[in-house]
């Protein structure tokens, strides 16, 4: 028997006997325990059984093992010998947004909050554009559509009312990043071209992307990179790939009309080499659908119900979905009775504790148990769906508190290869429930057994994957602009050093820390050491012992980079573009939510400003060897050791601000 079919028949085996999720379970028990009204009332024993799901998934973050430039090198090495093709698509600036039709929506780390109040409220107005009267319908068709298939579909959602990052988008969009099929195993993710195809059908947003599958292409991708990586803007970047890839999709949005020219950065990837093939076949079956509805009436726009409702977080919440219609989002529980986790980690020792009635629940139980068992630092946040006389259903949020814990457990899966991923946005339904005696015995035996079969045929297969093996499987290199990590970096992230006691001088040496890391070149090192002690001294002015806002930094910043670009075109090419600030005043928010900030007076985009004079630093001489930059206010202070730089910047040079 082939290894497929040992795993579907033991699957078949497991779904014969049981399956929580439905009312068969129920009526099978006899003479089940009741659970009580909570996980605290709630004890395990032998008759004890659990069901996961994966509710929602993103891609897991990945870290290369190898260097950026050793990773380059591999990526153009499996190009030019044919075992692979390089993808290359925008990164827009914005947060993630995952929905799964009637089973959710969802943020990062949470869910019924503002973020996927907003991300309804967007996808709502996606398929009106697109299809106008039909929109009712084919969003009631869509969501039976991702319910039957256990889908999710993950999206960048880029709208200036959830937090300024590089720049306030001109318009709120969103445009799908991934398809995820979940099934009731193994998430597994749409290639590009399929995502396409689903977008086509389903007339959703999509992003620009580029393909280069030979030697020449893929090295001049790089190449242009390196040469746009201190002044690019959209329109340039756009314009250069466009002319050097083998294949390019221009996205749904164009990221100059709906977002501007500070382009985030671009994320290049390996994927098969068939992947090229693959694109011109969609492209030659699937072309775009007119839009039906982009000139109707929608009635308000996300920033008017937004503005109508700033001051209370809910009644802003309550009135976007009161706009979106009731055939994409029928059920508001999610956001109306919202929930705060239960506090009670017995619950997860609960879930742990239990006998896995599938695969799936098998390798979530092992996940959490390792995490644990390492401590960590993650959090395990349980919500309760609902329970009956016989089933406690939960929804546990994944929330891993540190980019570094993707790292490390990436590391424990390359020794352990049966180890399922650590996603991004993790949501799992668990269900925990009780059967008699008889019943239990029988369901532990042929479990086992099935879980055996399943565990040893999928072991055997591990080392006959089809496609890229290994490390090459997961070569990606994110490469990002400077005027994007001047305002977002250096700017914004810098804000909470800044209005420190010692913020002036400490604040110098978080953005020297950070241009080393990144390998800033000595020219642009110098540009910036003036900029930002300007930018230093003005804001402190300004605003006194009272912290700007990280959420709308950019009502002072860009107004302040419009007046410091008019001084020279030095200093317009280092800031990129400016003199278009979307307003979405009077805006804070953290990881539960925005609110409002009270009393604080809108600042305007023509505001007179007074620079403080030159300020320019001798600076050591730098390679200018462009890599991409880490996590947001992460310093990499090993840089100099992996040879990017001839020499360590010198911090200890005299201050122009002390």
């Amino acid at each position: 028997m082939t290894t497929t079919s040992l795993i579907s028949e033991a699957f078949r085996s497991l779904r014969t006997w049981a399956h929580p999720w439905s009312s068969e379970v129920a009526a099978e028990q006899g003479g089940a325990s009741r659970l009580f009204m909570g996980a605290a009332d709630f004890a395990v024993d032998n008759n004890t059984f659990a069901e996961a799901q994966i509710s929602a998934a993103f891609y897991p973050k990945f870290k290369n093992e190898k260097s950026d430039q050793e990773t380059r090198k591999r990526m153009i090495e499996m190009v030019s010998r044919g075992f692979a093709t390089m993808e290359v698509t925008l990164k827009h600036s914005g947060s993630l947004f995952m929905y799964a039709g009637y089973r959710g929506a969802y943020s990062k780390n949470s869910f019924g909050n503002i973020y996927t109040a907003v991300g309804v409220f967007v996808l709502d107005r996606m398929f009106h554009e697109a299809w106008g009267k039909e929109a009712p319908q084919m969003q009631a068709e869509f969501n039976d559509y991702l319910q039957k298939n256990r889908i999710n579909i993950s999206m960048e959602l880029v709208t200036a009312e959830l937090g300024d990052h590089g720049q306030r988008p001109k318009d709120d969009y969103a445009v799908v990043t991934a398809v995820t099929e979940l099934g009731h195993g193994k998430p597994k993710f749409y290639s590009t071209p399929a995502v396409i195809a689903f977008c086509r059908k389903w007339r959703l947003s999509t992003n620009h992307v580029w393909l280069f599958s030979t030697r020449e292409s893929a090295t001049s991708f790089f190449g242009a990179y390196d040469a746009l990586c201190e002044e690019g803007t959209a329109t340039q970047v756009c314009k250069a790939l466009d002319k050097i890839a083998d294949i390019s999709v221009p996205g749904s949005k164009d990221h100059l009309v709906v977002q501007g020219e500070i382009l985030e950065g671009l994320v290049a990837r390996i994927v098969s080499h068939q992947s090229s093939d693959q694109m011109k076949e969609v492209l030659r079956s699937l072309s775009e659908a007119p839009f039906h509805g982009v000139d109707s009436d929608l009635g308000s726009s996300l920033r008017e119900i937004c503005a109508a409702n700033r001051s209370d977080e809910k009644q802003k919440i309550k009135a976007l979905l009161e706009n979106v219609g009731s055939s994409l989002c029928p059920d508001h529980s999610d956001w109306l009775d919202a929930q705060s986790p239960n506090a009670d980690k017995s619950f997860v020792t609960y879930f742990l504790e239990a006998h896995p009635t599938d695969y799936a629940t098998k390798k979530l139980q092992e996940m959490i148990r390792l995490m644990k068992q390492r401590h960590f630092p993650a959090a395990f946040k349980c919500y309760l769906n609902y329970q009956n006389a016989d089933n406690l259903y939960y929804k546990m949020v994944i929330h891993v508190r540190s980019d570094s814990i993707f790292r490390r457990y990436q590391q424990e899966m390359r020794k352990n290869q049966g180890l399922w991923p650590l996603y991004r946005g993790f949501f799992i339904d668990i269900n925990l429930f009780k059967l008699n005696n008889k019943k239990a015995a029988e369901v532990s035996k042929d479990s086992n057994t099935s879980l055996e079969i399943i565990d040893g045929a999928l072991n055997s297969s591990l080392s006959a994957r089809d496609g890229l093996a290994g490390e090459d499987s997961s070569l990606m290199v994110k490469l990002k602009f400077l005027n994007y990590k001047i305002r977002t970096i250096l700017i914004r992230d810098g804000l909470s050093t800044l209005f420190k006691e010692d913020g002036l001088s400490d604040y110098q040496t978080y953005y020297l820390r950070q241009m080393m890391n990144w390998g800033t070149s000595a020219r642009k090192q110098e540009e910036l050491c003036e900029l930002l002690d300007q930018w230093a001294v003005y804001i402190r002015e300004k605003c006194g012992n009272k912290p700007l806002s990280t959420s709308a930094y950019l009502s002072e910043a860009e107004p302040f980079l419009e007046q410091y670009a008019k001084r020279s075109p030095a200093n317009r090419a280092l800031v990129g573009a400016v003199g278009v600030l979307v307003q979405a005043e009077n805006l804070r928010y953290g990881e539960h939510g925005l609110q409002p900030e009270r009393g604080a007076a809108p600042s305007s985009p023509t505001t007179s400003l007074v620079i403080p004079g030159d300020a320019i630093h001798p600076q050591p001489d730098v390679q200018t060897n462009l890599v991409d930059d880490h996590a947001h206010g992460m310093v990499d202070l090993e840089a100099s050791e992996r040879g990017r730089l001839r020499q360590p910047l010198d911090l200890s040079y005299p201050r122009c601000l002390t």
